[in-house]
């Protein structure tokens, strides 16, 4: 208990405030809960050896996309590579303000707070949030998570398949727009998720433990 004490003094304010958050009582509904849809850019697919170019984060609150509660993150490039400017565009130089990992990180973390992250394939953009966090010397995020790849799995009744961003979007005719722009596919993956929840909510009750759930027995798989 004296070492974690130590340890959370040590701790910059932002992440202390973020912690913080967490003892607050949080909603047990669809309709209550904020959500933050993000997506990051990054310079590859390693997760030790690579680094977010741009994060884009938007939040969802009451059913309804709220624009004015987003950010978009460009962040300083000490490792480039040529090969995947094709794909986001972000040149290391450039007209865009850009900032230090450290301070983006702060940035988005204090936009995030306690709500519940979601993503297209979360996995890869939060263990990138998490190995940035590492860097920092501190810990991983706390948020829940919910990953609109294994949701879609809920709704369409299968568990093998993987579905990318662009099949779903094909299927629920959402525009491709700023498709491979962080802030860009978070907007695609917003709309994603609501109309994903629209739809299991025409064939059952969802309830907010459901978005979460895994198991076989019940709920919605």
């Amino acid at each position: 208990m004296i070492f974690n004490w130590f340890t959370y003094r040590k701790y910059p304010d932002f992440w202390k405030n973020y912690l913080k958050s967490f003892k607050q009582k949080q909603p047990k509904s669809i309709e209550e809960t904020r959500f933050v849809v993000f997506d990051t850019e990054t310079t590859g697919l390693s997760i030790t050896t690579d680094r977010i170019l741009s994060i884009g984060a938007i939040s969802i609150a009451k059913n309804s996309i709220d624009v004015a509660d987003s950010i978009e993150i460009y962040l300083k490039q000490d490792e480039f590579n040529t090969e995947t400017v094709e794909i986001h565009g972000i040149l290391k130089d450039g007209n865009l303000k850009k900032i230090t990992e450290n301070e983006a990180i702060k940035q988005f973390i204090e936009f995030l707070g306690n709500a519940v992250l979601v993503a297209h394939h979360t996995a890869f953009d939060i263990e990138m949030i998490n190995a940035a966090l590492k860097r920092m010397k501190l810990p991983k995020l706390k948020n829940k998570t919910i990953d609109t790849g294994i949701l879609y799995k809920k709704l369409a009744n299968k568990k093998d398949k993987l579905y990318n961003l662009d099949v779903l979007c094909d299927e629920f005719t959402i525009p491709k727009h700023d498709r491979h722009t962080a802030s860009g596919d978070a907007f695609i993956t917003a709309l994603l998720f609501l109309k994903i929840i629209s739809k299991l909510k025409k064939e059952r009750t969802v309830h907010y433990s459901d978005l979460f759930r895994t198991s076989n027995n019940k709920g919605l798989i």
